[in-house]
């Protein structure tokens, strides 16, 4: 599945638990993430929580943002068997 937004193109590439909701996504997006190489977006409380991460070889790349150390964000930082979903930007 291929998604649009501000002209840019992001593929799914995890969709666990059917967390992805169109509209829940396009409210929460802002021009802030078109800079990430993927976004992460969990439900907390109901709510939909989006986090950007770049690729291992982005020269923004940091521990907090590493695309690489996902699992332990989820872990870390989303209640135990959230929905969540990652997409990938084109």
């Amino acid at each position: 599945m291929v998604i649009e937004v501000n002209k840019h193109n992001y593929k799914m590439i995890k969709n666990y638990r059917e967390a992805y909701e169109k509209e829940d996504f396009l409210n929460r997006f802002e021009d802030y993430f078109s800079k990430y190489d993927y976004i992460v977006g969990d439900y907390a409380y109901g709510k939909l929580r989006l986090k950007g991460f770049y690729n291992e070889k982005h020269k923004e790349v940091s521990k907090i943002n590493n695309f690489s150390d996902l699992d332990k964000y989820l872990e870390d930082n989303c209640a135990f068997e959230c929905k969540y979903f990652v997409l990938e930007k084109k």
